[in-house]
């Protein structure tokens, strides 16, 4: 197999095997997953091996890292409930631990935590707010080497009508705090018409029960705005939009993963896949034939990971198996547009996107009642929003658009539905190691391209994702504040479940960074 000088040095650095002082070769690396998760099907094994091998497809990390090895910790994603207690709040750190130690990224909601200055009935003392508490996860994730190879990653969320949002909107203002942590602000309907109608709403606190002042949206909305323009956070997701899409309604969405692309329900885990567009290019065209294959492959491959996981934790399993979730995403889009000469921006591109991921969402669900007639359904088919419209369905999502930031790596392509960052660029990973790209061509770039142009091909793509999209609109650094209100404005009207923003140069270590000699 063909494999560039980046994908060996991600291989080396953090997923093949060292067996004696040596690493195992990359071949070697895709036959043990393959073999642990064809579950002893010869069929499926050469079928896994040949996907991978020819870079079509490649699961998540913890997979590629971990199957067939003594961890057999297989999921990227999981969400974590953070409740209104010493003893469960610590609960959850500990289960953070057991996640991070072998992998995972962990999500978690601290909306559930009484504000800052409640009283404390048991004790007579004053809570000291969610902040606080994000502080001492933080600490733990940074006393933690995620599987011996990265530290770990935590999404944190916070509702926009707790009390304390105004402490939290403004926690990552010192660059220094909360630095294993993403942050995002869960906005709410009634939340974003008040910043269009510039109207007051409601404050509620999780401890009383009660509403505990108003404030005034379009004040806290500018905040926010600002506080993205200065360092790329928070970031927001929109929660009522999450749920409107919830497969399990009766169950309430709380949190996502650290890049956002995965709603989960507390203790909920999920196994990510993501298929490479540009080895889908025959005679100029998207070749749908070998795409069907390689999607039905790619569902097999991925219903198997959920069996064959070893769960950090009983409950974790538990929740994970009920609804069987999925998430197949894509990487190499921005490649498959250059060399089908379609600008990014154009709407033939916004057309495409549609009908690509409509296909891939259409032949996914197909093997998934497939495999749901063979195997069964997932056990909450029955409590799902699916049981009336179809007979079996094996998992209650199936597609979700990963970053794909080392997977794209090892697969040589553009990342998850970006557009390329820069003709020339560098990416800054892996304890300060830099990994060069180069593209030739006529194309725009990330900062060249509207930023309205970039929601709309994220809304493109979210029209038939099950999950969501993990999508960053990369700005100029003479982006202003009112541009990221335009943004998040945009991205709400046009149904997104979450956005994020960077403006350039606004921290002094960022991931992507562009150079006008490349070596």
């Amino acid at each position: 197999m063909k494999l560039s000088k980046n994908a060996r040095i991600v291989l080396e650095k953090r997923y093949l095997k060292k067996i004696k002082g040596k690493y195992e070769k990359p071949e070697a690396m895709f036959r043990r997953v393959a073999k642990n998760i064809s579950k002893g099907s010869k069929k499926l094994e050469k079928e896994f091996y040949e996907v991978m091998t020819n870079l079509e497809f490649l699961p998540n990390t913890p997979t590629l890292r971990n199957a067939g090895r003594k961890l057999q910790q297989l999921a990227a994603c999981f969400v974590l409930p953070v409740p209104d207690s010493i003893e469960g709040i610590f609960q959850s750190v500990k289960d953070l631990a057991l996640i991070q130690k072998t992998g995972g990224g962990t999500g978690f909601s601290f909306s559930r935590l009484r504000p800052e200055g409640s009283r404390v009935g048991e004790t007579g003392g004053i809570a000291s707010g969610p902040v606080s508490f994000m502080k001492v996860f933080d600490a733990a994730t940074a006393a933690i080497k995620e599987g011996g190879t990265r530290r770990g990653a935590n999404m944190g969320i916070l509702r926009v009508d707790h009390p304390d949002i105004i402490k939290f909107i403004t926690s990552k203002r010192n660059p220094n705090e909360l630095t294993n942590f993403n942050i995002s602000v869960a906005l709410t309907n009634k939340f974003m018409q008040a910043v269009i109608k510039n109207k007051k709403y409601f404050l509620y606190n999780p401890h009383t029960k009660r509403h505990e002042g108003k404030l005034n949206a379009k004040k806290v909305f500018d905040l926010l705005c600002h506080m993205s323009w200065l360092n790329g956070e928070p970031g927001v997701i929109f929660i009522d939009t999450i749920n409107k899409f919830n497969p399990i309604p009766k169950e309430k969405i709380e949190a996502v993963n650290p890049c956002s692309e995965q709603p989960l329900l507390p203790y909920e885990s999920c196994v990510l896949g993501s298929i490479n567009l540009t080895k889908f290019i025959k005679n100029k065209k998207i070749d749908y034939n070998r795409l069907k294959q390689v999607i039905n492959i790619a569902v097999n491959f991925l219903d198997n990971v959920i069996d064959k996981n070893k769960y950090p934790t009983p409950k974790i399993e538990k929740i994970t198996k009920l609804n069987r979730k999925i998430g197949l995403g894509l990487m190499g889009w921005a490649d498959l547009l250059i060399k089908l000469k379609i600008p990014y921006d154009s709407n033939k591109a916004i057309k495409l996107a549609e009908k690509l991921m409509k296909f891939i969402a259409t032949e996914a669900r197909n093997v998934s009642i497939e495999l749901g007639k063979r195997k069964g359904s997932f056990p909450n088919f029955k409590k799902s929003i699916y049981f009336r419209k179809y007979k079996y369905l094996r998992n209650a999502t199936l597609t979700t658009i990963a970053p794909t930031g080392t997977l794209s790596l090892i697969a040589n392509c553009s990342s998850g539905i970006e557009p390329v960052f820069s003709k020339t660029f560098y990416h800054n990973v892996m304890e300060h190691t830099k990994l060069y790209e180069k593209r030739k061509g006529k194309f725009k770039t990330a900062h060249e391209i509207k930023p309205e142009k970039h929601i709309q091909m994220q809304a493109a793509f979210q029209k038939y994702t099950d999950n969501a999209i993990s999508k960053t609109v990369n700005l100029k650094k003479t982006a202003t504040v009112s541009d990221i209100k335009k943004i998040y404005l945009l991205a709400y009207k046009l149904g997104s479940k979450g956005i994020a923003v960077y403006r350039e140069k606004s921290r002094s270590l960022q991931v992507l960074n562009i150079c006008k000699a490349c070596k």
